[in-house]
């Protein structure tokens, strides 16, 4: 339990749990680290079938370390040093994004700064009701980092994200929900229940096929439309060759329910 981070693998979901809760699981370099390592593994583990990002105790993450910050962390630092480790640290964002299965935060409470840019790199983000969001970099005179500016700008245009990166408004979940920033809000007594029933389905699902659905929408969201059918077909075809095809396939015509196996 002393880990920064903590992993576990059960029925084809690996949970990360950002584990310092003593600092609202803000981000530190060993943290960062860790998380990079787990998220590069996962990526290529067959028995890994959905990512989950969470946070330990009442808070998802804070955002990076402001205290070590205003310490001098970097001051040893050239100007190249500093922006070189601050773009390898935004490779847990990448991963998360690009990796070619289901990845869900989890909010247990507060998402700031860089920590929010983490839950938005994911597919989609489930949130207690008692959550508040916040871009928060303004608020410490900076400018955003670990993909915020991309992520929002994806989710809620370009306007709205200005507003949201310059004011740094602090949102309650059902904000955040309406502005398009949460995929579902479950009060306390729901919120363990209806998450682990929301991953359950998606660990159950086609996982390839998944991994192209994914990859589909996020070529959609930056490409025309010649693309986008051109990367379909390509991967209807790859999906078609599946066992999971084949299972779906077979459990039509039996009219059952399908049994997919994640290959």
């Amino acid at each position: 339990m002393d880990q920064t981070l903590l992993e576990s693998l059960k029925d084809g979901v690996l949970t990360l749990t950002l584990n310092r809760p003593e600092a609202r699981n803000a981000l530190n370099l060993e943290m960062s680290a860790l998380l990079i390592d787990a998220l590069q593994r996962a990526q290529f583990d067959p028995a890994v079938r959905v990512i989950v990002l969470t946070g330990a105790g009442a808070a998802f993450c804070a955002g990076g370390d402001v205290k070590s910050m205003a310490a001098g962390r970097d001051a040893s630092q050239s100007f190249e040093q500093r922006a070189t480790r601050l773009r390898d640290r935004a490779e847990a964002s990448r991963l998360l994004h690009e990796i070619p299965k289901p990845t869900v935060a989890v909010l247990p409470g507060a998402a700031a700064g860089a920590g929010l840019a983490l839950a938005m790199a994911c597919d989609f983000r489930i949130a207690v009701d008692s959550a508040r969001l916040t871009v928060a970099f303004a608020k410490v005179g900076l400018s955003g980092d670990y993909g915020a500016s991309y992520f929002l700008t994806q989710l809620v245009g370009p306007a709205r994200a200005k507003e949201l990166m310059m004011l740094s408004p602090l949102l309650s979940a059902d904000e955040a929900l309406e502005a398009g920033l949460l995929n579902r809000v479950y009060p306390p007594g729901l919120f363990q229940e209806q998450t682990a029933a929301f991953v359950a389905a998606l660990a159950g699902g086609p996982s390839v096929a998944l991994g192209y659905i994914k990859q589909n929408v996020n070529l959609a969201a930056r490409s025309d439309l010649r693309t986008s059918i051109d990367s379909e077909a390509v991967h209807q075809v790859r999906s078609m060759a599946t066992a999971d095809h084949a299972e779906a396939a077979r459990a039509f015509v039996e009219k059952r329910p399908p049994h997919f196996i994640g290959g």
